[in-house]
């Protein structure tokens, strides 16, 4: 039976957010928590995020009009909801295409009692958590009130169910998270615990990066998109906005 799919999927992490920026000045300061007034759903972009979100909608909107997405599913962070409008504003979208699609699915990884840690926080506040991350690693570590990566990827695999039955042969543009990236990597190309980690070590998604696939060239048992790109920068650098890759506030305590 073939497999039911999009014709296109492109998967872009949101642009640079204000957690972003407060993560790096609390690493720069050797603070142990993030200053962020708001929670971690609520924070916008920064004014270079909505410049990269302007560009790439630019860069979708060259496309030729039957090759540009028809659907928009983002997550409900506000980081991810304004990339999203502001892509579309730019003319990105196929004529006719629906409202944007929210679903929380796609949502960032919650981090539970290290919410706006810095990794200097989390050794000195949840000593106990920092060791049994290194014991067990980021993707099987769940911290007290918040997900390891295989709980992002039990939801994401149900909302690639919901694309297979509801989006069948779309073009879709889906805007989210970083961690979400990787862990639709994982999911959309069989990967092991050991290679998307390895995958993730290599360098930070970058803000407005594209990751795209289309249908597989030969059918065969295994995945049924084909990697076209990934972490795909160019169209913001020939729009001349900013290119940065800081990982989210909250992710940025976990990197090895």
């Amino acid at each position: 039976m073939p497999h039911r799919q999009p014709l296109r999927l492109w998967i872009v992490r949101h642009g640079e957010s204000a957690g972003n920026v407060a993560r790096d000045a609390a690493q720069a300061a050797g603070a142990t928590r993030i200053d962020i007034a708001e929670r971690d759903v609520d924070v916008p972009l920064s004014e270079r995020g909505h410049r990269q979100a302007e560009a790439l909608g630019r860069w979708f909107a060259a496309m030729p009009a039957d090759a540009r997405p028809n659907l928009v599913l983002a997550s409900p962070y506000r980081r991810a909801v304004q990339t999203a409008e502001a892509i579309r504003a730019s003319g990105a979208l196929a004529a006719g295409a629906p409202p944007l699609l929210v679903d929380e699915r796609l949502r960032e990884k919650e981090f539970g009692i290290l919410d706006r840690l810095t990794r200097a926080g989390i050794e000195q506040l949840h000593p106990e958590q920092a060791e049994l991350r290194t014991d067990l690693g980021k993707f099987y570590h769940r911290p007290p009130g918040g997900e390891s990566w295989c709980d992002v990827i039990l939801r994401l695999r149900s909302a690639l169910d919901t694309m297979a039955l509801h989006y069948e042969g779309q073009r879709i543009l889906l805007v989210a998270h970083q961690v979400v990236v990787l862990c639709l990597r994982y999911l959309l190309e069989n990967r092991t615990e050991a290679e998307i980690l390895a995958i993730d070590a290599q360098g930070d998604v970058a803000n407005c990066g594209v990751t795209e696939y289309a249908p597989a060239a030969v059918a065969a048992p295994g995945p049924a998109l084909d990697l076209i790109r990934y972490n795909f920068v160019a169209p913001l650098e020939a729009q001349g906005a900013p290119v940065t890759s800081e990982p989210d506030a909250n992710e940025a305590q976990a990197k090895s």
